[in-house]
């Protein structure tokens, strides 16, 4: 405790020293003087509260509370979070490649890398971890059992798995590895001339792994391409860089970043020669498309070099620099905005105007300026970039939602594959009526319930209705109208019978072949890749959307 006195006021003391050679300045005097009261007050509140507190914990609520009310980017790391940040970011660790999670108070395997350790050794997706190198893991925590897994390259870990069909439970010895997860999770061709990759990632090396797809795609016969970026939050933003050179020329600027500190301001170039400027391409993106998808995205817009097809992506044109803290701690801090070719910045929330609330908003379209891009087209900024091709996905209903969500759909695949082959096409896969009928009947025997908005709307009526002295005449029409509402959720299931087949193919799918399956399963029928599709198959359409519209 003393120890930790010690540094927050040396802390204070250092910084108000810094500021005073600076000069005198309204500015650095409250900043001084903010410090001091910070010091004084944990002080107080350490000797006087009345239970003992937890100066670490203490403190650590203070520094994310400050720095909550900056940006959801700006964060604190401590020592003991540094490695899961660096993984995140490099997408590098030593362990046997596999994603775990909890489904259902079960913690289980939830995605084998392709061609690593534990897929390799026959691990599969569902498998529930009993025990890793002789110690107990049901019923730890996740970050328990993954730091049990992790180790150095070439050690060895036995894993005992639960596996559902199997009689008994399994047993592997893996050897570690150093993982290096890929950026590039699936890429084929849909058709004799068209190719098609999905980037999942913005780790080191995407760059050079998007440039040798797109080159084999081409000797595969591909003459036009669909770069699917939908759901990439992004990441290094060298590497955004990086994949727009493999369509841009050699010198061209693909971003620019400025804040407050003048001298780290700097526009970004692609170095290389290109690998195709003339491919026509269709980059498809979503709502949850952000950050280096959107640097990728909008140079490719703002240069008039294809299409964005799917919908307005996320809205984030912050950038993120880690600095150095003490105690081998970082800093995440949000140090500048970017700005695309065309010159606009396509952030959508203005974190530095909260409502009184703390509530932040979009920025309305009234406010947006028009920029042009290298052809001459109207693109807008802020609110993330707007598709050439608008093509609206429909929301999952809340029975869905939650099915997905609560893993009730992973359950049911893992039972399924354990009981069946896999298809020989998992393009051509597609689940029966009796096939649905089966799962059913399975789901209402486990402990499965959602509430919709029309479920709570109901509850706050009913609720209002009882403090107001007409609810005695009220209440048996409420009462009838909370069954007719439970009545018509029980038809659920029914009712949106064809999303959820199509959410538990996709399920199932990855269970049998990973991204590459739950790819292969809905690329045919899904209507951004059609829609992307007809585009590329019409030059003349193509070629029209890219041309400036005549006033």
């Amino acid at each position: 405790m003393k120890r930790s006195l010690r540094v927050i006021g040396f802390l204070a003391l250092t910084t108000i020293a810094v500021w005073a050679f600076r000069g005198p300045g309204e500015r650095y005097f409250d900043i001084a003087r903010n410090l001091d009261i910070f010091t004084t007050l944990f002080k107080e509140v350490n000797l006087y509260y009345v239970d003992e507190v937890d100066p670490s914990k203490l403190i650590r609520t203070g520094i994310d509370g400050m720095l909550e009310s900056l940006d959801p980017y700006t964060v604190y790391i401590p020592e003991e979070e540094l490695e899961a940040f660096s993984i995140q970011t490099t997408g590098e660790y030593a362990g046997i490649g596999a994603l775990i999670g909890v489904v259902n108070k079960k913690t289980v395997v939830t995605n084998p890398y392709l061609g690593f350790p534990a897929q390799r050794a026959g691990i599969r997706v569902g498998d529930e971890f009993l025990s890793v190198d002789g110690i107990d893991v049901q019923g730890k925590p996740t970050q328990d059992i993954s730091k049990l897994l992790k180790g150095k390259p070439e050690t060895t870990v036995v894993v005992v798995v639960k596996r559902t069909g199997a009689r008994e439970p399994l047993r592997f010895t893996l050897t570690r590895q150093r993982i290096k997860v890929k950026n590039v999770v699936y890429a084929g061709l849909l058709d004799k001339q068209t190719g098609y990759l999905k980037l999942d990632e913005f780790t080191p090396g995407a760059g050079k792994e998007v440039e040798a797809v797109v080159q084999s795609l081409k000797q595969q016969g591909a003459t036009r391409l669909l770069l699917d970026l939908r759901d990439n939050p992004g990441g290094l933003l060298n590497e955004a860089v990086n994949i727009a050179n493999v369509f841009l020329p050699k010198g061209s600027d693909i971003v620019s970043t400025r804040g407050k500190v003048t001298d780290w301001n700097k526009t970004y170039r692609t170095l290389n020669n290109p690998t195709d400027t003339e491919i026509p391409i269709a980059v498809l993106v979503s709502g949850n498309s952000a950050s280096a998808s959107e640097i990728v995205a909008g140079a490719i817009q703002d240069y008039d070099r294809g299409l964005l097809v799917g919908q307005r992506t996320f809205g984030k044109g912050l950038v993120q620099t880690t600095r150095d803290l003490a105690y081998n701690a970082q800093l995440k801090v949000t140090t500048a905005k970017y700005y695309i070719p065309s010159g606009r910045c396509i952030q959508a929330l203005d974190y530095a105007h909260r409502k009184s609330d703390g509530s932040v908003d979009k920025m309305a379209d009234s406010l947006k300026t028009a920029f042009r891009t290298k052809g001459g087209r109207t693109v807008y900024d802020g609110g993330g970039l707007d598709p050439d091709v608008k093509v609206e996905v429909a929301d999952l209903a809340p029975v869905t939602i939650e099915l997905v969500n609560e893993g009730w759909l992973f359950e049911y695949a893992t039972r399924y594959c354990a009981a069946k082959p896999q298809p020989a096409s998992l393009r051509n896969f597609r689940l029966s009526d009796a096939d649905y009928a089966e799962f059913v009947a399975w789901i209402k025997t486990q402990p499965f319930d959602y509430e919709t908005e029309i479920d709570k709307q109901t509850e706050q009526l009913v609720a209002a209705a009882k403090t107001d002295r007409i609810y005695p005449d009220l209440k048996e029409s409420l009462q009838q109208l909370q069954s007719k509402v439970l009545a018509t959720r029980k038809d659920d299931l029914q009712r949106f019978k064809f999303e959820i087949v199509e959410q538990l193919e996709k399920e199932i799918a990855f269970h049998y072949q990973l991204q590459a399956g739950q790819t292969e399963v809905t690329i045919e029928r899904d209507p951004v890749v059609i829609a992307a599709q007809q585009m590329l198959r019409a030059p003349e359409a193509y070629r029209h959307v890219l041309a400036p519209k005549q006033k």
